[in-house]
């Protein structure tokens, strides 16, 4: 059945007292982005409920979009109708139909906001209710825990049915918690970090770092389509990409093997706080987990973090390799995650990396480079684009714009 409404509850929105309005319309503008591709629907936000007026839009896949949207409890699909009960009759037996198998159970349960309608909610029900058994063989009526609960609302504008309820994401809209940047490579935990970042409400941009000829075009579009998959939960982000090849180079001429790791991370972490400083972000993301690779260590994280006093959270630093990937496979990232494609951190990774890297000799080496020149080139040739969730490639290539603001 293709229903024409869907009814979204809110989940930890209703503990915002004063501050509920703001997290119910950034979770408007989320739903908006999420269903940017669907023109026709009307986004009515009320306080308790909000409301999508389909016009026609596909139901289903509405309904598939919603599911990832964070702030969302759970909806409902909902066929509104006129207030003709021979019409009402027949789509509440449609509605129970479809959700009826073999043993299952139902009931009716009416609610009436117009007082004046000429059947109270026990005569909805018994009518409703009759129709159902008529029509439907094998099915009884369970008032306590039934299997399929038909809800049924009268209100001046119309009759409004509806008996599933769906499932949302929970959590809070993203954005309202402030924004931060996600360090995106190609790999199984950053888009993971992003996820449990954005469901805590963080508005994430996605700074990914590309050194091509050393990493190609379908490692840079790798990082673009996981940007999509992890879009999904807030609509859309803003994927910005990092030349690198050169400040790898000059980090490869002039810094020890063990230390190659240690003074790359330095300026991958130096330009993400350039980044964030420029667009206004309030903390830096990762997908680090502590001892999972060399450069994952506390002491290397410490030689990492001196180049900045920003936050640098890092949402997955608890958990193991099969914890995280059993986020991936639930966010639908892992499959594109494994796909063989170098990037920047592996290009030029050292057999032997640092695992305890001295934090004055990290500042030597690195104090041969000519730093700010680096930074400021890199800086001037960032490349921004808007990825929506479900954007196709060609869709993907039609949104990429400079952005030096």
């Amino acid at each position: 059945m293709l229903y024409n409404e869907v009814m979204i509850r809110y989940g930890e929105l209703s503990t915002k007292g004063k501050n509920k309005k703001a997290f119910i319309n950034r979770l408007a503008q989320n739903v908006k982005a999420a269903l940017h591709d669907f023109e026709e629907i009307k986004v009515h936000a009320d306080r308790d409920r909000m409301h999508l007026i389909l016009n026609g839009a596909d139901s289903d896949v509405v309904m598939e979009r919603l599911t990832f949207i964070f702030g969302i409890q759970n909806f409902s699909p909902v066929m509104r109708l006129e207030r003709d009960m021979e019409i009402v009759k027949k789509t509440a037996v449609e509605m129970v139909r479809e959700q009826y198998s073999e043993g299952k159970t139902f009931k009716i349960s009416t609610r009436r906001a117009d007082h004046d309608f000429e059947l109270d909610t026990n005569e909805m029900n018994q009518l409703l209710g009759g129709e159902v058994l008529k029509n439907i063989e094998g099915i009884k009526v369970q008032v306590k825990k039934p299997d399929i609960n038909l809800r049924v609302e009268v209100r001046l504008n119309g009759i409004f049915l509806s008996c599933q309820t769906v499932q949302g994401a929970g959590g809070l809209p993203v954005g309202t918690s402030g924004k931060g940047m996600l360090m995106l490579s190609g790999g199984i935990d950053s888009p993971v970090a992003g996820y449990l970042a954005m469901k805590r409400g963080v508005e994430v941009e996605a700074v990914h770092f590309h050194s091509p000829p050393y990493t190609s075009p379908r490692a840079l579009q790798k990082a673009k389509d996981l940007t999509a998959k992890i879009a999904a939960f807030s609509g859309t982000i803003q994927f910005i990409e990092v030349p690198f090849t050169e400040i790898q180079e000059e980090i490869k001429k002039s810094v020890p093997e063990g230390y190659l790791m240690t003074v790359t991370r330095r300026m991958m972490m130096r330009l993400t706080d350039k980044i964030r400083e420029q667009r206004k972000g309030l903390a830096i993301f990762n997908g680090e987990s502590l001892g999972q690779v060399a450069s994952q260590t506390m002491h290397s994280m410490i030689a990492i973090n001196d180049v900045t006093t920003t936050p640098v959270l890092r949402p997955v630093i608890s958990m193991d390799k099969n914890e995280i990937i059993e986020i991936a496979k639930t966010i639908d990232t892992f499959e594109l995650s494994i796909q063989p494609f170098e990037d920047c951190c592996t290009i030029f990774a050292p057999p032997s990396p640092k695992t305890k890297p001295d934090l004055d000799k990290a500042r030597e080496y690195e104090s041969r480079l000519d730093i700010e020149g680096l930074i400021e080139r890199a800086m001037a040739n960032l490349s921004v684009s808007k990825i929506n969730v479900g954007q196709t490639l060609e869709e993907q290539q039609k949104e990429i714009y400079s952005d030096l603001l």
